[in-house]
């Protein structure tokens, strides 16, 4: 089969892989039909993520099971299904508490040894606790099919950050961040019931999306000034919740800082830096919580896929650019350049 794989910083390339196969009666082998670029696999395009020469890439995918082992009973051939983007057994402490990313048997798709979700097919492991069934019909409906793959990894994520910053009805709620997993906060706000979102952007496009997503106000501005601007929108107190969306010390430094006394920040964006950005002392003096980390989507896919189908929520708009799967390399060289937001892999 046809999968990517990356070989040096900006050396995306796609090749011919062994097909994947059943190995374990736990396993399925799921064909895909939409995959995506994640701002986080920018890191080890940009060579600040180590990567394997010929390492597998990628980690959200939809599509229909292929084949199963003999002990799987949750999907079976046929079945459209989404992927978390991590795998999970279901069964072990930390999955039945919903932390399905510390599952004792989990992993990561991409990582050395494993398919990753940019290909044409994946072998899945603990195919039960793992897959999620899409109604079969949804795989004509190309719209459906977008907003779906978002549960994957950038719903669930923008999710686990409102939850985080402890949004709630008549919040008023900051984003610092307008990438896709931003602008999927700004959803999850305005779903938890916020009463103003406050976005931190400067590129229309994303800003326009932001705006349909919930966002009330846009600041363009970025750190002591975004503070400022945002202290000025709240009569000087900052906002409740603060989603940090971004992961930089700079970006963490203006969370710290936007946020009310009493207030939380949700911080889900992959940590890259020298420092922390985190004010202890602030913190301690103002009782501002901090909460997030890697985001336990497939505990949350249940909860939000009822409002994706029936179009109560629509995170379709954050995919800007449609590529088939030998044009991954260009769909990275777009969103490295900021010509893409986010970019759809259709097979």
């Amino acid at each position: 089969m046809r999968a990517t794989t990356i070989h040096a910083p900006y050396d995306m390339r796609v090749e011919d892989v062994p097909d994947p196969s059943v190995r374990q009666p736990t396993d399925a082998v799921v064909r895909v039909l939409r995959a995506c670029v994640c701002g986080s696999d920018l890191w080890a395009y940009r060579g600040q993520a180590e990567r394997e020469p010929g390492q597998r890439i990628g980690h959200e995918f939809l599509g229909v099971v292929e084949e199963t082992g003999s002990e799987v009973t949750g999907v079976g051939t046929g079945d459209l299904v989404v992927a978390p983007f991590m795998w999970s057994d279901g069964v072990c402490d930390y999955c039945r508490e919903g932390l399905t990313t510390s599952c004792e048997h989990g992993g990561f798709w991409g990582s050395p040894g494993s398919d990753g979700g940019q290909g044409e097919a994946v072998r899945v492991p603990h195919a039960d606790g793992t897959l999620v069934k899409l109604p079969k019909d949804a795989a004509s409906d190309d719209r459906l099919l977008a907003a779906l793959l978002t549960l994957s990894d950038v719903l669930g994520t923008g999710h686990h950050a409102a939850l985080g910053a402890g949004v709630r009805p008549g919040a008023t709620v900051a984003v610092v961040g307008d990438g896709a997993v931003g602008l999927c906060a700004v959803l999850a706000a305005k779903r938890l019931g916020a009463e103003r979102i406050i976005t931190l952007g400067r590129h229309q496009a994303r800003t326009d999306i932001a705006r349909r997503f919930g966002a009330t106000d846009i600041v363009p501005e970025r750190g002591d000034a975004a503070v400022e601007a945002v202290r000025e929108l709240t009569r000087g107190q900052g906002a409740h919740s603060v989603i940090e969306a971004v992961g930089t010390e700079q970006s963490m430094h203006t969370a710290v800082h936007l946020t009310r006394d009493g207030g939380a920040i949700g911080f889900v964006g992959v940590p890259h830096g020298s420092q922390t950005g985190l004010d202890l002392g602030v913190m301690f003096d103002r009782n501002i919580a901090l909460r997030g980390g890697v985001a336990p989507v497939r505990a949350y896919i249940p909860e939000l896929l009822p409002d994706v189908l029936d179009g109560t929520i629509d995170p379709s708009p954050v995919f800007d650019m449609t590529v088939g799967l030998e044009g991954v390399p260009d769909g990275y060289k777009a969103m490295d350049e900021r010509v893409a937001l986010k970019v759809l892999v259709t097979n």
